[in-house]
C-alpha cells in the first residue's frame, strides 16, 4: 500500500500525521518505509533525530542521479536509512532539494520515484510519501507514485478555500498520469471540539458530502514533545489520548481497506 500525504496550504500537520500512522503501521509488525519530500526536512528530524543532519544518502542524490545516465544507478534501497524503531525506515530528505525541480521538470522526470517505489514494493509492506506544501513536481511525483491519498486538514476558512483547489489537483493528476490514485479521506487535525468554529466548518465540509474522516486528531502540546524526542507518539506516550486518537485514525483507515 502506497499511501501519500498532501496539503499544498503549510502547518496542516502533513509530516506529523505520516510519521505517526506509519510507527503504529510499524510497531503492528508490517515493513513500513516514509519517504520524506519536503525540503524542510521534518519526518527526517522526526525520525532520524540528531543524524538527519548528515546522512550518507537521500533522497536529493536519488533525484540527482536521475539527471544524467547512469550506466548502474544505485537502486533506490540504496537511500534508505533504517530508524531506531523495528521495522520502520526512511528515505530522508535534503534542504537543497528544491535545487534540483526545474532541472527534473525539464527532463520530464515525473515518473522516476514511481518506479522506484515500485522497486521497494519488493521490501516493503507500506509506503508513506511526506510531500512538501505546495504543488510542485515532487508532489505531483508523490502523487502519480500513490495509491491513496490522506489530506490534513486544520480548522480555518483559509484551510477551507485551499481544500478545493487541492481536490481538483488530485482529480487532475489521477484523470493524467494515475488512474489507480484514490482520496483516502480529509483528516481533521488540531480539533477543538469546544470551540464552535472547528464544529462549523467541519459540519459544513460534511454537508459538502467530502470525504471527511470520522476520527479527529485533538490539539495537544505532547506532539511538540514527540518532536523534540525524536520519538513518535506510539513509543513516546502509547496512552496518551493523542496517540490512542492516531490508532484510531489508523484503525478507521484499515478498515477502509
Amino acid at each position: 500500500m502506497r499511501r501519500v500525504v498532501f496539503n499544498q496550504k503549510g502547518g496542516v500537520g502533513k509530516s506529523s500525521i505520516a510519521v505517526n500512522l506509519a510507527a503504529i503501521e510499524a510497531s503492528r509488525g508490517a515493513r513500513t518505509l516514509v519517504i520524506d519530500l519536503d525540503p524542510q526536512c521534518n519526518s527526517t528530524h522526526y525520525l532520524l533525530g540528531d543524524d538527519a543532519n548528515n546522512p550518507e544518502s537521500d533522497v536529493y542524490g536519488f533525484f540527482e542521479q536521475a539527471l544524467s545516465f547512469q550506466l548502474k544507478p544505485l537502486p533506490p534501497h540504496s537511500f534508505v536509512h533504517a530508524t531506531p524503531f523495528d521495522n520502520l525506515s526512511i528515505l530522508p530528505s535534503h534542504p537543497d532539494l528544491g535545487d534540483l525541480q526545474s532541472k527534473l521538470e525539464s527532463k520530464h522526470k515525473i515518473y522516476k520515484l514511481r518506479d522506484a517505489v515500485v522497486e521497494l514494493k519488493e521490501d516493503f509492506d507500506v509506503i508513506y510519501i511526506d510531500t512538501p506544501p505546495a504543488f510542485n513536481f515532487f508532489t505531483l511525483s508523490a502523487l502519480v507514485a500513490a495509491e491513496r491519498c490522506l489530506i490534513p486538514f486544520d480548522c480555518d476558512e483559509f484551510a477551507r478555500q485551499a481544500l478545493y483547489s487541492l481536490l481538483n489537483n488530485v482529480g487532475e493528476t489521477r484523470e493524467d498520469h494515475n488512474a489507480h490514485l484514490q482520496i483516502e479521506g480529509i483528516v481533521v487535525n488540531q480539533f477543538q471540539p469546544r470551540a464552535s468554529l472547528p464544529q462549523k466548518i467541519v459540519a459544513g465540509l460534511e454537508a459538502e458530502d467530502l470525504p471527511v474522516l470520522a476520527t479527529r486528531l485533538p490539539a495537544s502540546v505532547k506532539m511538540k514533545e514527540s518532536h523534540n524526542e525524536a520519538k513518535p507518539l506510539i513509543h513516546l506516550a502509547p496512552q496518551h489520548k493523542l496517540t490512542q486518537a492516531f490508532v484510531a485514525l489508523y484503525e478507521e483507515l484499515s478498515a477502509r481497506s
